[in-house]
């Protein structure tokens, strides 16, 4: 069984990798959209 204290620091480190994840990937999908880069000129 873990003691407290490593239960601590996992919850205390799971709360860390967690915080702002949620709005990290909003703003990461509302960032500039897609456009295409290379086009082929099919003349």
């Amino acid at each position: 069984m873990a003691s407290n204290t490593k239960k601590t620091e996992n919850i205390r480190r799971r709360k860390r990798a967690s915080l702002g994840k949620k709005r990290k990937k909003v703003m990461s999908k509302s960032s500039t959209p897609p456009f295409p880069v290379h086009i082929e000129k099919n003349e």
